[in-house]
């Protein structure tokens, strides 16, 4: 019997995820009646609440979701060239640039950009940094991949949000190319401001 509940309840939080994706893409927006999604997935009201708390909080786990799914495993793929990663990466955020551009510029906007890094950040890892940048410290290292893992975020973003349609994912893929092989060999230096002793 516990069973049975357990696949009944995936699969209404996988219906109600699609049905956020559909609608949010074919709406253009974020501001969606709970109704309309729960009428969209074939399920109560009640239910989202149950599930999620609040629309906001189902439309940015489908949207972490959709990433999991359909991005990470060709983004993440280690064996894959860095372009083909990026270029994976790329084309998921065209092909569904509706639902991303609403959800960056909508009510879970903030929620969403956080989601979102933290799913860039699974993709940098220590020993990556390491390779590129040489010996560092774990705090060094962390604030590093913030860094990239934030400024990868906001290329996206902008690209998602701004760019003219429709999106190149190869122009993309060689703007994040371009900037990561900057940033690998050209080792980041900032000048002393007035007041600061050598070291």
């Amino acid at each position: 019997m516990q069973d049975r509940q357990d696949r009944r309840v995936l699969r209404s939080r996988a219906a109600l995820m699609a049905a956020a994706v559909r609608l949010v893409s074919e709406r253009g927006t974020t501001a969606l009646p709970v109704t309309d999604l729960a009428e969209a997935a074939d399920v109560s009201r009640q239910l989202v609440y149950l599930q999620f708390g609040d629309r906001d909080s189902l439309l940015v786990a489908a949207a972490a979701d959709l990433v999991e799914r359909e991005l990470l495993p060709d983004a993440g793929d280690i064996a894959a060239s860095r372009r083909a990663r990026m270029l994976a990466m790329a084309r998921h955020f065209a092909r569904y640039r509706p639902f991303y551009r609403a959800m960056l510029t909508g009510s879970c906007a903030f929620p969403m950009t956080r989601a979102l890094n933290r799913l860039f950040g699974s993709l940098v890892t220590m020993e990556g940094l390491r390779e590129v940048f040489g010996d560092l410290d774990e705090a060094t290292a962390q604030d590093l991949a913030a860094l990239v893992t934030g400024g990868t975020g906001a290329i996206v973003n902008d690209w998602v949000i701004d760019a003219d349609g429709p999106l190149d994912p190869e122009e993309l893929a060689d703007r994040l190319l371009r900037v990561s092989t900057a940033l690998a060999h050209g080792r980041l230096t900032l000048a002393p401001t007035p007041g600061d002793r050598p070291r």
